[in-house]
């Protein structure tokens, strides 16, 4: 089957299903399932883009809200992540996934659904070391380190995911595995994005907590987007035993949303099982798995670590056996598909009657509800709700004084990776700092020149194959004690090596005594990543 996949559309549906019909009218393509990886924008109404973590200036309604409402439906399934701009008000209603309208599915914090026997799973957001241990605590009306926090990776959902065995054919997850960028064409990439190199050359880009995904479940492929460059690698994984054959993953990271002469470059063709319906369906073995780590879910602001095989958890694997993922298909007795249970939760938009004034409110979505007294599982939200009537654990009583930590953590409460690239921006902790010159520029590393009318084989994409060296690998077991122990054995050049980055980084965004920066101008990612609208009538 063809399957699409699109970068961050920033909540232009229009544009982008058009750009797929305009594909098959142009050249006869039409691909099965389009999956987005993150920044979708499911905005409803006004209160909705007072949740999306962006510049006022870049609040604009889009065009989601007339797929919501009904008056505009998905010529195609499409399958999306969250990122971190996102109406995360309204993704928060479906924690375990569900349809933000008809034909449009969200996978949730994390998941895993099933399409034609293709496996597709994903993970939402982006990594945070100050945020990952902790739980989902967030709720609207957010505030200013809720509102980003409400998107930040939590290390329960990076937990669930490592739990599942069978083989994963796609995955995706908005920002991009650390260290990916070695396994492709690295030279061309730093050329087009030359503000990437000291956090490339540090190995501090991308996801700590990805990469440790991508080392474990080893799909086929796996999509990103957030940087908006488009970048392609080949990854040869390494074996754990003699018996266990050779594994590789095709990466792809994703421009925004793009013309469709690039779209072509971004159909795949996926083996599927010709016997299987159309449905998207639920996967049995990641339903077991949210049953067997029900008991871990957490809705406090306390920093807490996954069970671990270290002597201090009774239990630490919670992975499921056959039996379980059984017991799972028997309790929906073999029909697997997914109900077309969406109903709306909010007003919708209504152009001719503006309502700027719409505040968000916390709401329990009824396929939350549905959900999880189907197998058992504790909502979220509902959770959320109670702790906060009651005003007990980190509810609202604590919730004040835990807000006025500043949001690059506590030091007492060391994350379970060391690094993250937060540090590199004075105005919205979550972007990095972009060149002016640069813009956003696709970037290809196809060894072959894109036609319009030749599509590339996606083989043709990928310029390099190498194995991950061990050095490379982040693990759950790599804490902030075994970074500590590296530090003092390399003694003191490391330390000065280390002084002298810092104060590039502090002189690149801090410029002389007198205010007056001794670089070139610099600019936060949202200022790349939102094109004017002049720009956008003219793609």
């Amino acid at each position: 089957m063809k399957v699409a996949v699109a970068g961050c559309c920033h909540g232009a549906l229009d544009k982008m299903y058009e750009t797929l019909e305009l594909l098959q009218r142009r050249h006869n393509v039409r691909p099965d399932l389009l999956l987005c990886c993150g920044d979708f924008q499911a905005v409803r109404n006004e209160a909705d883009l007072r949740c999306m973590a962006v510049p006022a200036k870049y609040r604009h309604m889009q065009t989601f809200y007339r797929y919501y409402s009904g008056e505009k439906k998905a010529p195609v399934l499409t399958v999306f992540i969250g990122g971190n701009h996102e109406a995360s008000n309204h993704l928060q209603e479906l924690p375990y996934g569900g349809w933000v309208a008809p034909n449009i599915y969200y996978l949730g914090y994390a998941g895993v659904v099933r399409f034609r026997g293709v496996r597709i799973g994903g993970i939402s957001g982006i990594f945070k070391s100050h945020d990952y241990r902790k739980g989902h605590f967030e709720c609207p009306p957010y505030n200013q380190q809720t509102i980003r926090s409400a998107y930040h990776v939590r290390n329960i959902e990076v937990f669930k995911l490592k739990q599942l065995k069978r083989p994963i054919d796609i995955f995706m997850s908005h920002d991009w595995p650390r260290s990916i960028y070695h396994y492709g064409n690295k030279k061309q990439l730093l050329k087009m994005k030359s503000f990437f190199r000291q956090e490339v050359e540090s190995n501090t880009l991308g996801s700590p907590a990805a990469s440790e995904l991508l080392q474990h479940l080893k799909p086929t492929y796996w999509f990103s987007a957030h940087l908006h460059v488009k970048f392609a690698a080949f990854m040869q994984h390494e074996t754990n035993s003699k018996e266990e054959l050779p594994k590789a993953t095709k990466f792809l990271a994703l421009d925004k949303c793009l013309p469709h002469r690039d779209f072509l470059q971004q159909i795949i063709d996926v083996e599927h099982d010709p016997n299987a319906g159309d449905s998207l369906e639920y996967d049995p073995e990641w339903i077991a798995v949210l049953k067997a780590t029900n008991s871990l879910v957490n809705v406090t602001q306390s920093s807490w670590n996954m069970p671990e095989k270290n002597g201090l958890h009774a239990k630490w694997d919670y992975s499921v056996t056959e039996e379980a993922i059984k017991e799972v298909l028997e309790e929906l007795n073999h029909d697997l598909k997914i109900p077309c249970n969406f109903t709306l939760t909010a007003a919708c938009y209504d152009p001719s009657k503006p309502q700027k004034n719409m505040e968000p409110v916390h709401t329990i979505n009824p396929q939350t509800t549905e959900f999880c007294a189907q197998f058992g599982l504790t909502d979220i939200n509902d959770r959320i709700q109670q702790a906060k009537e009651e005003g007990s654990g980190r509810g609202e009583c604590e919730e004040e004084e835990e807000e006025e930590m500043d949001s690059t953590g506590s030091a007492e409460e060391p994350s379970e990776y060391n690094t993250d690239n937060s540090g590199l921006s004075s105005f919205n902790p979550d972007e990095i700092m972009l060149d002016e010159e640069g813009g956003d520029e696709d970037l290809s590393t196809c060894s072959v020149d894109p036609s319009p009318d030749h599509p590339p084989e996606f083989s043709t994409s990928f310029s390099d194959i190498r194995i991950m060296p061990d050095s490379m690998a982040v693990s759950s077991d790599d804490a902030m004690d075994s970074n500590n122990e590296e530090l003092e054995k390399s003694g003191g050049s490391k330390q000065a090596e280390e002084k002298s980055s810092t104060e590039r980084s502090l002189k690149r965004i801090g410029g002389d005594e007198n205010g007056n920066s001794g670089v070139k101008k610099i600019k936060r990612r949202n200022q790349a990543i939102y094109a004017a609208e002049d720009e956008d009538k003219t793609d």
